[in-house]
């Protein structure tokens, strides 16, 4: 079971249910996500059983609001300040070979790179037994709400970037509770958007190259993440392929456990303030940048996976360039 967020022929935001049969069925009185969550907490009951409870006889057709562009994050906050985009690296199986030979060209060195160091202990201690915490990942963070990018909207390259290149990701979304405990809606499909050349200058840069609009939709998928998530991450430039390559994703394929990696995320008290939503990137290892690609304005990526109904699709382009001037008060 999915859910979407999409604008109706007025305009409206309106939450839709995608169940077994593939219908899109918009849910009665339910405007948000965020709201149908808040409701189902309150009520003690499950995302999805509350959302077949609101299921109308109406239906949409999902294709056709992507075509026209009516298709929006499958979950916000009303205040954008009150979500947080972050994210884990190095956290799939043959993820590290990319950042580590990026990183090893830098350092002309034949020494383990750091990132391949991090890389081991996740191997080594990153799927704990039940109960206990493993090694802690990498961590990096995003932005907030206003970083996000809807579903079939460009993903914006800064002036002052050097790259902007997909990185096609599972998304965990998360909503904290009155108590501070976070609870897990479900999993969308992301574009972990990022600066790749200013990365591979030094790794201390990670944190600059991440301060990136992402994008990640057009589907929330209910439940538990498949152990073995494949799909496929494609570039298109002028109506045709220039790259693609499938990825791979699920625990099947990850050097660390989900639980382990929203262990060490939620630990802080911080991350657990009631009411705030949570985006959380889960790793990659797949890049068209370490096969050489350098993208161009226009282009347009398109990531997709099975259970998720739909693609997520998004064109690049670079932002005007802005010049801030600190100003005594």
């Amino acid at each position: 079971m999915q859910l979407l967020q999409a604008l109706n022929d007025a305009g409206q935001r309106q939450v839709l249910l995608v169940d077994d049969d593939d219908q899109a069925r918009v849910l009665d009185t339910v405007h948000s996500v965020y709201a149908l969550a808040q409701r189902a907490i309150a009520e003690d009951s499950t995302l999805a059983g509350l959302a077949m409870k609101f299921a109308g006889s109406a239906t949409v057709d999902i294709q056709a609001l992507a075509a026209e562009g009516r298709l929006l994050a499958p979950l916000d906050h009303p205040d954008p300040a009150h979500l947080l985009v972050s994210g884990t690296g190095l956290t799939h199986l043959g993820s590290a070979q990319g950042r580590d030979q990026m990183h090893r060209d830098t350092a002309k060195s034949e020494q383990l790179t750091d990132s391949m160091k991090m890389f081991r202990m996740g191997v080594e201690g990153g799927k704990p037994a039940q109960g206990e915490t493993g090694v802690q990942p990498e961590w990096f963070y995003k932005g907030d709400g206003d970083s996000i990018v809807q579903p079939g909207a460009d993903l914006l390259v800064p002036e002052f970037a050097l790259d902007g290149s997909e990185e096609p990701e599972i998304v965990g979304l998360y909503i904290i509770d009155a108590d501070g405990c976070p609870r897990r809606l479900g999993f969308a499909l992301g574009n972990e958007f990022s600066d790749h050349i200013t990365e591979r200058q030094n790794y201390l840069l990670l944190a600059h190259s991440k301060l990136r609009s992402a994008s990640f939709g057009p589907s929330l998928l209910l439940g538990e993440l498949p152990q073995d998530v494949r799909g496929t991450s494609r570039i298109l430039r002028q109506g045709k392929t220039l790259w693609e390559k499938p990825f791979l994703s699920g625990e099947a394929n990850m050097s660390h456990s989900l639980g382990n990696l929203e262990a060490h995320h939620f630990k802080y008290k911080g991350f657990c303030r009631p009411g705030d939503v949570h985006v959380h990137f889960f790793g990659t290892a797949t890049l068209s940048f370490s096969d050489g690609i350098r993208t161009e304005p226009g282009d347009i990526f398109e990531i997709e996976a099975s259970p998720f109904v739909l693609p997520l699709r998004n064109a690049v382009r670079r932002e005007a360039a802005r010049r801030v001037r600190v100003r005594l008060l």
